[in-house]
């Protein structure tokens, strides 16, 4: 009989979710969201500073930079939660990553077409 409690308890267990483990992957979703939207800023930045709006190797270095670092870290947490089987985070977080990602890109597109249909000002007195 006590053979059966110890299986209960160990499959018990087993079934739970972990909790530190999702709030670590929730952290990682929310800083690669953020690296991402930075990258974004920068972008949108750097091509209304530069002349022709083009990137600098620099900026495109860095911009590179912060997406590639994102999209490790969404995945790595991506595989930490779906081993964890907490398919509601994963879910859920994978979700809104997606759609704020979504409406940044939305952001960079319509910046992108604005700034081509509206030449910049010449400047006077040079």
């Amino acid at each position: 009989m006590h053979a059966l409690g110890v299986w209960a308890a160990a499959t018990a267990a087993a079934d739970s979710v972990n909790l530190w483990g999702a709030l670590g992957c929730a952290v990682a979703y929310s800083a690669s969201l953020l690296a991402t939207l930075d990258a974004f800023a920068d972008l949108i930045l750097a091509r209304g500073d530069s002349p022709a709006g083009r990137l600098t190797p620099g900026v495109g270095l860095k911009f590179a930079s912060k997406l590639a670092a994102a999209a490790i870290a969404v995945v790595s947490a991506a595989i930490v939660l779906a081993l964890d089987a907490n398919w509601f985070a994963f879910t859920s977080l994978t979700i809104a990553f997606v759609v704020v990602v979504g409406i940044g890109v939305l952001v960079l597109l319509r910046h992108a077409k604005t700034s081509v249909a509206a030449p910049a000002p010449a400047k006077a007195g040079g």
